[in-house]
């Protein structure tokens, strides 16, 4: 099993290895710090339990959760205000906020162009949109993609490989999960793909020493957009 715990051990090892490289973590909560400021109104789409906002909440002018999870609301770990919800039909009124966040959303997505046109309703002109979600390229979310096929042992896998709870493994299409898709996508919507970074991580497959050593190598020798993860932000055109 790979804990969190273990995984961020070996992440630290490899910034020290690779000084250049920050992992898609650091630089996610760059970018949202930067976006958000006290007059911001945000809202976290897919905010279950807790996340991103978490670091911001208390600082912005409203920060709201939304997940169609309950149980994920129902233990929610800060105060915030939240409405159970899909991301195609948004409770939220038009042109109301200044930031949305995404973060592991849009993968979990079927109809992405009718989520990102709620969003796009609802944040005001010059509003932004910061998610972060699996590159479908690289070859581990190729082999999650052909294990939907087999729904239960994919519900068995991933608890056993990370130690994550079976209700908190939902079900991926990645319909959005793409450079040229997100841009089309953001065409479609009436936003802007203002900038994406592909950001690798050989340590989703750090279980023990050799397997992170064969990660790095094989990191490595993958093409430079392959790399495991999409952060991006998009903006509403105007001001």
């Amino acid at each position: 099993m790979l804990p969190l715990d273990r995984q961020e051990v070996y992440r630290r090892r490899y910034a020290s290895e690779n000084p250049t490289w920050r992992s898609s973590g650091a630089r996610l909560e760059t970018w949202v710090r930067a976006a958000a400021g006290p007059t911001s109104r945000v809202f976290d789409l897919g905010a279950g339990r807790g996340g991103v906002h978490e670091l911001i909440w208390a600082d912005v002018a409203l920060c709201i959760g939304v997940d169609p999870d309950h149980a994920s609301l129902t233990g929610r770990r800060v105060p915030l205000p939240v409405a159970q919800a899909w991301g195609d039909r948004l409770p939220l009124a038009d042109r109301q906020f200044d930031l949305a966040l995404a973060i592991w959303v849009l993968e979990h997505v079927a109809d992405p162009a009718a989520t990102l046109g709620e969003i796009a309703r609802v944040l005001r002109p010059g509003g932004r949109l910061i998610f972060l979600t699996p590159n479908r390229r690289h070859p581990l979310i190729v082999a999650n993609r052909l294990s939907q096929a087999l729904p239960q042992l994919q519900r068995r896998l991933v608890p056993a490989l990370y130690g994550r709870d079976a209700a908190d493994t939902f079900r991926v299409h990645y319909r959005a999960n793409s450079s040229s898709t997100l841009t089309t996508l953001a065409d479609g919507c009436g936003l802007v793909l203002e900038r994406l970074e592909v950001v690798p991580d050989p340590t989703y497959l750090a279980f023990n020493e050799l397997a992170y050593k064969l990660a790095c190598r094989f990191e490595a020798w993958l093409p430079a957009g392959w790399g495991v993860h999409l952060l991006g932000q998009m903006v509403k055109p105007g001001s």
